[in-house]
């Protein structure tokens, strides 16, 4: 499905077959690395279910999709440049497909926006970084298997180190006046959220 999203997204901008395929050859692999556990193509499905749900209030649909799929596509748990070098990577692909430098500067706020999470004046950024955030606010079953994945992709860390550095940041989630910034998603999954971050908080703390 994924697949067939994004040869239908890239073939608006251009109508080279090797090109289209090469591109999602390379999401493909990247997303499909084996030390993945929780950003992988997984992760782009439930996020893409998420934004289509407010797909109507998103300005420029093509851009947040083109996000969606180079947000996480560099992604090493040792390193704090992930988003800036994924931002690169969609700067480069985006302007190999002649997109206007304006909706490229826009893509790359996006992808940057979800190191933070801080709210912005652009509402398709607020609507991106939200639905990366709604695992957050899932039903406890769906939140534990996701930190669990998360561990999983940090286990080069003991213990001692990793719980220390993850309460630190949902810490940070739990003293934000609000988690999501949207009315859709703050309606649907602010409460469970918080309720989420402090029971694995509990946890860890343990």
């Amino acid at each position: 499905m994924l697949k067939e999203i994004f040869i239908e997204l890239v073939s608006k901008y251009s109508n080279d077959q090797k090109v289209l395929y090469s591109l999602w050859d390379y999401i493909a692999k990247n997303y499909g690395k084996k030390n993945r556990y929780y950003h992988n193509l997984s992760h782009l499905e439930n996020l893409y279910q998420k934004l289509l749900l407010v797909q109507k209030e998103i300005f420029d649909w093509d851009i947040v999709l083109f996000a969606l799929f180079y947000h996480d596509c560099i992604y090493n748990v040792l390193k704090q440049d992930n988003e800036e070098r994924s931002a690169q990577k969609a700067e480069e692909v985006l302007s190999s497909l002649f997109i206007s430098s304006e909706r490229v500067e826009l893509c790359k706020e996006i992808i940057l926006a979800t190191k933070g999470h801080q709210i912005s004046k652009n509402n398709d950024v607020n609507y991106f970084t939200d639905a990366d955030l709604s695992i957050l606010g899932s039903r406890w079953i769906d939140y534990e298997m996701y930190f669990k994945q998360v561990r999983k992709e940090y286990k080069y860390y003991p213990d001692f180190m990793y719980n220390k550095g993850r309460i630190k940041v949902l810490q940070h989630f739990i003293e934000m006046p609000k988690i999501y910034k949207t009315r859709h998603f703050y309606n649907t999954l602010e409460k469970q959220a918080k309720q989420n971050l402090q029971k694995e908080i509990d946890l860890l703390s343990k």
